[in-house]
């Protein structure tokens, strides 16, 4: 409804194009939502300072658990569109990432547990809205417009910092927390391990590809 007011080429898409123009606007509020209060939560809360006494990892607060939820909601929104219309709106890969954040997202809620790095890994939807614009832009036909060539280097930054570097410090960070991670149940020690690695050669995958489409545009607009 709001793209149809705010947005003339709305009328214009075929019902497929509308509904994962829609799938992707949800994706961007709560890619937007979530980046705020992750970080927000993780850097200026004050809920997993060094200061405070008690391990890191069973640390969390009404608001933490609220915001959680928020993120839950989402990815079963998400993955039930994915089934619904499976593959139009992402193939396995999307289903098998879905999955994961949604297990880690509900156990973190329900536990109390591991917060920290919950919120740490949901940072990274902060490159989803530069994702769906580089769609949006592509649908609109703007794919040779100076805002398409931003857009992927805003991409590639953005990636970088918060799927790559975000999770090497991850990474470091639960190393040198280890005393107070293998406090935690069996279950989580077990997601803390593997889901971040898991995502995080996704994320690698991912960005090898955004680097080549990167190099593919600015070669062709030197040439141009």
């Amino acid at each position: 409804m709001i793209s149809s007011i705010y947005f003339k080429g709305y009328a214009s898409l075929t019902k497929m194009q509308k509904i994962e123009w829609n799938n992707r606007g949800m994706s961007t509020a709560h890619a937007i939502f979530i980046t705020i209060m992750s970080v927000y939560l993780v850097f200026l809360s004050g809920l997993f300072c060094d200061q405070l006494d008690g391990p890191v990892t069973f640390r969390s607060s009404h608001l933490s658990n609220f915001t959680l939820g928020v993120s839950v909601g989402y990815f079963i929104a998400d993955l039930a569109m994915i089934f619904w219309f499976y593959p139009s709106l992402g193939g396995m890969e999307y289903v098998f990432h879905h999955m994961l954040s949604l297990v880690c997202a509900v156990y973190a809620m329900l536990s109390g547990e591991g917060q920290l790095y919950t919120y740490m890994v949901l940072i990274s939807e902060t490159t989803t809205p530069g994702i769906n614009l580089r769609w949006f832009l592509d649908v609109a036909g703007r794919k040779d417009s100076k805002a398409y060539l931003i857009n992927g280097i805003a991409m590639f930054v953005t990636w970088l910092v918060a799927r790559i570097i975000l999770f090497i410090y991850l990474f470091y960070h639960i190393f040198m927390n280890y005393d107070q991670v293998k406090q935690m149940d069996t279950f989580a020690c077990l997601l803390i391990s593997v889901a971040p690695t898991i995502l995080f050669i996704m994320n690698v995958m991912w960005f090898s590809k955004i680097l080549r489409g990167l190099k593919k545009t600015l070669a062709k607009r030197h040439v141009d």
